[in-house]
């Protein structure tokens, strides 16, 4: 494990390396003349994120100084620095990272997620957004759940399915069960943003309906996913036992990828047929704001 010195050391090394491939025009000074390099002067740097020169010459030299975390981001803006560089900045100092940044509200999965669902042929797999839209899944999910297919797109949610469609609790031999950890899932990962998740829409709609969706928000229950087994009683398949996974994507953390695979005896092979590419899904908005949860 690295020291506090290795990592002070570190950052002072990142902040100089970013601050000498800075085009000073990219932070509105003029550009590097004949007697400059190019990149931006130290003193630059501290005027521009509100700091002394002294202290950000500390900062770069990996002396025994602690930089507030708004520090930081002020020196995040500056150098322009990306998401990723910004969070290892963070961590160098020694605070948690930025939370993934929320995908688009009502957008279809990006095509190479798309495409990795339909390679987990005979899996049934899907992709869920931040704000619990299925935006995306195989032929195998949609011949577990037909239904998919043809919601209309700002019902394609997953908790107002699992809660409203008649097929999802007959597939669900333990429906009640199930049911209840879906949403403690889904509060314990709404976690700050609670409150905009009990105002969106969906979330408003299933007080107003759904008698177990009104009882089982009352009981503030809070469950971290795990993956698990999980059963479906199919009307053409019968009793279906998988495992049930969540992977997200590295490029969109806040993008998940559900997997269900065999769970019988002998792992026995998945009953649905590897399909075509299928199309992406009309995705349409959901009103939610909050973090993503798996079904």
């Amino acid at each position: 494990m690295s020291t506090a010195a290795e990592r002070r050391a570190e950052l002072g090394s990142f902040l100089r390396a970013r601050r000498a491939h800075l085009d000073p025009t990219a932070v509105g000074l003029p550009p590097a003349g004949p007697r400059r390099r190019g990149g931006l002067r130290r003193e630059e740097v501290a005027t521009l994120s509100g700091v002394s020169a002294t202290w950000y010459t500390w900062l770069e030299q990996g002396r025994d100084i602690q930089p507030s975390r708004q520090v930081l981001d002020a020196l995040a803006r500056t150098l322009r620095v990306s998401a990723t560089e910004h969070a290892y900045m963070l961590s160098l100092a020694g605070y948690t990272p930025l939370p993934p940044a929320a995908e688009p509200a009502g957008q279809a999965a990006p095509g190479h997620v798309r495409r990795l669902l339909d390679a987990l042929a005979g899996f049934p797999a899907y992709a869920i957004a931040p704000d619990w839209a299925i935006t995306g899944w195989n032929a195998a999910y949609a011949a577990l759940y037909p239904n998919v297919a043809t919601v209309a797109p700002p019902e394609r949610n997953l908790l107002w399915l699992v809660f409203t469609d008649p097929y999802v609790r007959d597939l669900l031999p333990d429906w009640e069960t199930t049911s209840r950890r879906f949403l403690a899932e889904f509060r314990a990962e709404a976690g700050p943003r609670l409150g905009d998740l009990a105002r969106s829409p969906i979330v408003q709609r299933l007080l107003r309906t759904s008698g177990p969706f009104r009882a089982a928000w009352q009981d503030h229950r809070i469950e971290g996913f795990a993956s698990r087994l999980r059963v479906f009683r199919h009307p053409e398949q019968g009793v279906l036992r998988y495992e049930h996974h969540r992977l997200a994507p590295a490029d969109h953390p806040g993008l998940h990828v559900v997997i269900y695979t065999p769970a019988g005896e002998d792992d026995e092979p998945p009953p649905f047929p590897g399909p075509p590419a299928t199309p992406a899904p009309e995705a349409g908005p959901s009103g939610l704001r909050s973090p993503t949860a798996s079904a």
